[in-house]
């Protein structure tokens, strides 16, 4: 139980550090929903999420309220579609159907967004499978709230560079069919290596095949909170920098243990995880660039900020188990450049870079995220990009994903606003060297040596 004193902390942190509760997520398997009839098919799926997630944002609402913890999502992640489809669908308009039915579901249950549309081609791809990808732009476009995402590699099985060329295609394919909307289809499309099954975060959450029926995972975040902590012990050593940062994500865990109890108990649905990540979003104050640069950086990107940010990942995981038996997700820091003020200020004057950027995402939670890139940047240099980053997550045993936004019609120096969490980016620089005979070769790259552990 949380004791009188962590509760005025924590009403202090809410109030004056921009403390919240980033997501309730329902995982909801839809494996039982299977039908070779398409039609039968997606009303097993509409069915079966508003009958588990119908009273999931009001279950939100009530704790909010009472506790006075604000949760700025509820959302949902299902079953990757890939898995309960391909019986029914033959084409990638089949597929776009359970997108649109994924997207009424949602609406009806007034969640923010449902993740799950998605695919996992980390050794190959069906033809089911390859139907699911070529359908995200389309799907993407005419949905609100459906995310997708891909998983195309991992350190059990390598790289599948067909599926990473494919998804440079689809990634641009997705930001024209979105051109209207500032690209915003690819803000709802994750790439990743070594995704877990029970991310509570979008757009990569999905529910994973060894989940149980229903679950609830919760994200927390509180940059704005470590932020304060670390302005307290200014010039500190080191010791007490980590000691300060790991009591820190231990009191912002037990605020979402607490959540993710009662949301368990009130909905009758099994807790699965608590995942501790700081997660920033465009306000002022609730920035990760804002830590690194407390820390001791000019700015972010300057030397020693993938160092700066390795001690906090870890310290952030320290902290968090110590909080919680079941911190899960991607615990960690995310760098997502258009949902944090730090990382758009450091990217507009030049301190930051793609590069540098990649070199983060070797030590942090998450990957390449929230980028904007030229609009003219050809489908093979996305998976080059895409590429790279997968080869981190599969070398170094970790999860690396990419959201990369090419900017139709627009080139570096411009600017994107997406609006809400989403927040704006501005449009960076790309290496603009070929990469198009390596991405055309077909296959994999193998798993590396240090996989077999059998």
């Amino acid at each position: 139980m949380i004791n009188i004193f962590e509760a005025y902390e924590t009403n202090e942190m809410i109030q004056n550090e921009n403390l919240d509760v980033r997501t309730i997520t329902m995982g909801i398997s839809l494996l039982d929903c299977a039908d070779a009839d398409l039609d039968v098919l997606c009303g097993n799926i509409y069915r079966k999420i508003t009958e588990k997630a119908k009273d999931l944002v009001s279950a939100g609402q009530e704790i909010e309220a009472e506790f006075g913890i604000p949760i700025v999502n509820k959302r949902i992640s299902v079953t990757p579609v890939s898995l309960i489809a391909g019986s029914a669908c033959r084409t990638p308009e089949d597929y776009v159907q359970i997108a649109q039915t994924l997207d009424r579901a949602a609406q009806a249950v007034g969640v923010n967004f449902l993740g799950g549309y998605s695919a996992l081609v980390a050794k190959g791809m069906t033809p089911a499978e390859e139907n699911l990808i070529r359908s995200i732009p389309r799907a993407l476009a005419c949905t609100e709230k459906v995310c997708a995402s891909v998983i195309v590699g991992s350190t059990r099985t390598g790289i599948n560079m067909d599926a990473v060329r494919l998804m440079g295609e689809i990634i641009r394919q997705t930001a024209e069919e979105t051109a209207d909307r500032e690209c915003l289809g690819c803000a709802k499309l994750v790439v990743f290596c070594n995704a877990p099954d029970d991310n509570p975060f979008m757009a990569g959450a999905f529910h994973g095949v060894t989940e149980a029926d229903a679950v609830i995972n919760v994200g927390v975040s509180g940059p704005g909170v470590v932020k304060h902590a670390l302005q307290k012990v200014r010039g500190a050593d080191f010791e007490t920098l980590c000691e300060t940062i790991k009591k820190t994500a231990f009191k912002v865990t037990r605020v979402g243990q607490l959540v993710a109890r009662e949301a368990s108990r009130r909905l009758n649905v099994p807790f699965g995880i608590v995942d501790l990540s700081l997660a920033p979003t465009p306000a002022v104050g609730d920035s990760v660039a804002d830590i690194l640069e407390e820390i001791g950086l000019e700015s972010v990107g300057a030397p020693g900020t993938t160092a700066a940010l390795a001690l906090l990942n870890d310290q952030v995981k320290k902290g968090g188990v110590m909080a919680s038996s079941y911190v899960g997700g991607l615990s960690g820091a995310f760098i997502p450049v258009s949902e944090d003020q730090g990382m758009i200020r450091a990217a507009r004057k030049g301190a930051l870079t793609l590069e540098k950027l990649e070199a983060m995402t070797c030590v942090c939670s998450v990957g390449l995220d929230m980028i904007a890139i030229p609009g003219d940047t050809s489908a093979s240099t996305i998976s080059g990009i895409l590429a790279d980053e997968m080869a981190i997550g599969m070398v170094n045993q970790k999860t690396t994903a990419a959201r990369l936004i090419p900017a139709i019609g627009r080139k570096v120096g411009d600017h994107v606003e997406f609006g809400g969490l989403l927040g704006s980016a501005p449009v960076m620089p790309v290496n603009t060297y070929s990469c198009d005979a390596f991405i055309s070769r077909k296959g994999r790259i193998p798993a590396p040596v240090h996989s077999f552990r059998n």
